[in-house]
């Protein structure tokens, strides 16, 4: 008989190295390894150009308005229960009715699927179009959640281009040649993350057509409505429904300035019943039931957090936000080695370019954004993150003074590690 302690049970489990390797790029892992670089002995405060989180800084504190909402809400115990898992009525009225304001139809209330934060609708979404063979198209750059959740689906992904030169417009041409019989839908983010684009009305109507004409449904991301300050308005994709179906998806982290309250919704404009006669609106409902619930007190507050924010509130974020992209654009014009080919309009995010010819030893734009970690404790994503290798994702939405340091502490950096003369 074998010695006990050699004895070895052969164990059924094992981890799955798929969805290690599909997360290991996104923004959350990559962020989280610049900071495990950061010099412990730097008594300077970090500077965090990674992150589109401005609500660590006091001049971008929510309304009073929507903390009195998640208040009462709470105070009233009405909603410390279980909720129906697309959300509660009135706060999917609510969000029905917000939207519909920049659109020339109403929602409904049906229209709309309250989730967990506006990364529980992009994994919705994603989810349900994700059937044998099937692919889709998204955005480089774009956010690297879309291709993280579609890759543990084994949902085949392939990348459209945006053009700097052209205000990173969406190249239709590529979307074109992509696109074939397996293709189910393409993904925008509008204003856009990472570029800090807002696409035209024109622009959107031919995106509209060109999804029409493939057979295709069209994901609009609009976490950032209404963040546009340049010459382009903020237009919703869903005024083109009547062309095309539309899936839009947002939440109040961004506008609201409160990205830990974790409400977001899914809404279906669908004019022509497109995606409830092919079961996608069936579907939704089915992947709800068995997912997490937004907080049921933030839902409560909803119809006052979306009804009663004053005007005012959102001129003030929007103008700190355009005073700070045009502090980060006119800074980095004095950076060596790095090129902005567009001034940012909106979000809070503007992508540059590394010209490696500058430099005497950086490799690339993860070398990069390591050694700025570590030298000036400055965080910035790298841009193969987001799909550009050798380019850089800046976020400017950060107290102003902030911002200058950390630009300062940038353009330091990158002198010192020039080529001489």
């Amino acid at each position: 008989m074998e010695n006990g302690s050699t004895l070895r049970k052969r164990w059924g489990f094992r981890s799955n190295p798929e969805l290690n390797m599909a997360t290991d790029n996104t923004v959350r892992s990559v962020l989280f390894m610049l900071l495990s670089k950061l010099n412990n002995s730097d008594t300077r405060p970090v500077i965090p150009l990674g992150h589109g989180d401005p609500s660590a800084f006091p001049c971008f504190r929510t309304t009073q308005i929507a903390e009195d909402a998640i208040v009462h809400s709470i105070r009233s115990a009405t909603f410390n229960g279980y909720v129906p898992p697309v959300g509660i009525l009135p706060a999917r009225r609510a969000v029905a009715e917000y939207l519909s304001q920049d659109l020339p139809y109403a929602l409904s209330p049906d229209d709309v699927f309250l989730t967990l934060g506006c990364t529980q609708a992009i994994q919705t979404v994603v989810t349900v179009l994700s059937i044998p063979k099937a692919n889709i198209l998204l955005p480089k750059p774009g956010f690297p959640y879309y291709e993280a959740i579609a890759k543990s689906c084994h949902l085949e992904v392939r990348h459209f281009d945006l053009l700097p030169h052209k205000d990173w417009e969406v190249d239709l041409d590529s979307v074109n040649a992509l696109a074939d019989e397996n293709t189910v839908a393409m993904v925008i983010i509008n204003p856009g993350n990472p570029c800090g684009n807002v696409f035209t009305h024109q622009h959107l109507q031919k995106v509209a057509e060109t999804a029409k004409n493939l057979g295709i449904l069209v994901i609009s991301d609009e976490v950032y409505d209404h963040i546009a300050f340049g010459k382009n308005p903020f237009v919703p994709m869903a005024v083109f429904a009547s062309t095309v179906p539309v899936i839009t998806l947002g939440s109040i982290s961004k506008r609201w300035i409160v990205p830990g309250w974790r409400l977001g919704w899914l809404v279906i404009n669908d004019r022509n019943g497109i995606l409830k006669e092919h079961g996608i609106i069936d579907c939704i409902t089915a992947y709800l039931n068995i997912s997490s619930d937004a907080p049921t007190f933030i839902q409560g507050a909803v119809p006052d957090i979306l009804s009663k924010t004053k005007v005012d509130f959102f001129s003030k974020i929007v103008n700190i936000i355009k005073e700070a992209a045009n502090i980060c654009y006119e800074g980095i014009q004095d950076v060596p080695g790095i090129i902005c080919p567009s001034k940012p309009e909106g979000s809070m995010f503007v992508m540059v370019k590394l010209d490696l010819s500058v430099f005497e030893d950086i490799e690339d734009d993860v070398d990069f954004c390591v050694k700025l970690a570590k030298e000036e404790s400055v965080i910035i994503l790298p841009g193969n993150c987001v799909g550009l290798n050798n380019w850089l994702r800046v976020t400017f939405a950060i107290e102003h003074s902030a911002l200058e340091e950390g630009i300062n502490r940038l353009k330091a950096f990158c002198a010192r590690h020039a080529k001489k003369p």
